[in-house]
């Protein structure tokens, strides 16, 4: 019983450094997404390629609190002087990453809703080239991550942040070609809405399996 313990505590161990790894390198491929958005979205006055490129610099910061609480977990999870659970740490972050989650489903809404009574221009070839590009690093970085949130709520925040990257990228590319070829410049409003309503039941799930185990709920 003991050796299946050690063999246990050792396997999640492996899976956590696993893990710590694939954040750190979502983390460094998503920042340097992120700012080449940003700035595309200046130099083409793009104000939906802007707003994508904050909007994934949010995800950026939720994914370095991910990779921080790896590198915490690893570096203090044999110190005399903390006592914590590694595994709630890790659900902790996944919970408060779940309610970042829920923020910029708001987010998305609130604008899509207020862009669709007050439309803005936008540059759609230069940002659809550009959308394009973040939507090949958001589909890498999941396939990164996937395989490594079976049962680690702070990684699978980590792969559904991603995926909400995704949706929304597939959805601005749809909207801006809707734009191009038939002038439908208010789907990119719908689109978004949708997308947010999806990426805020991901979230509420989300919370409730990372707030289960952090008050230890269990089963009768």
């Amino acid at each position: 019983m003991k050796k299946t313990d050690n063999c246990s505590h050792e396997h999640h161990h492996i899976d956590s450094h696993n893990n710590e790894r694939r954040s750190k390198f979502v983390v460094l491929i998503t920042a340097i997404t992120m700012i080449l958005m940003i700035f595309f979205g200046y130099w083409t006055n793009s104000m939906a390629l802007l707003a994508d490129g904050w909007h994934l610099a949010s995800h950026v910061l939720v994914l370095a609190l991910t990779w921080l609480a790896y590198f915490v977990a690893r570096k203090y999870a044999k110190s005399k002087k903390y006592s914590f659970n590694t595994k709630k740490l890790l659900s902790l972050s996944g919970f408060l990453s779940a309610v970042s989650l829920l923020a910029v489903a708001v987010f998305l809404s609130v604008e899509s809703i207020s862009r669709l009574f007050d439309p803005l221009e936008i540059q759609f070839h230069e940002a659809i080239i550009v959308e394009f590009f973040g939507l090949t690093v958001n589909i890498l970085s999941a396939f990164i991550l996937h395989g490594g949130h079976n049962d680690d709520h702070n990684i699978r925040a980590a792969y559904l942040h991603i995926l909400a990257d995704v949706i929304t990228g597939i959805a601005a590319i749809i909207a801006l070609t809707a734009g191009v070829i038939w002038k439908i410049f208010w789907l990119d409003c719908v689109v978004g809405i949708l997308g947010a309503v999806i990426i805020a039941k991901w979230a509420l799930s989300l919370m409730w399996n990372a707030g289960k185990e952090l008050v230890d709920y269990k089963r009768n």
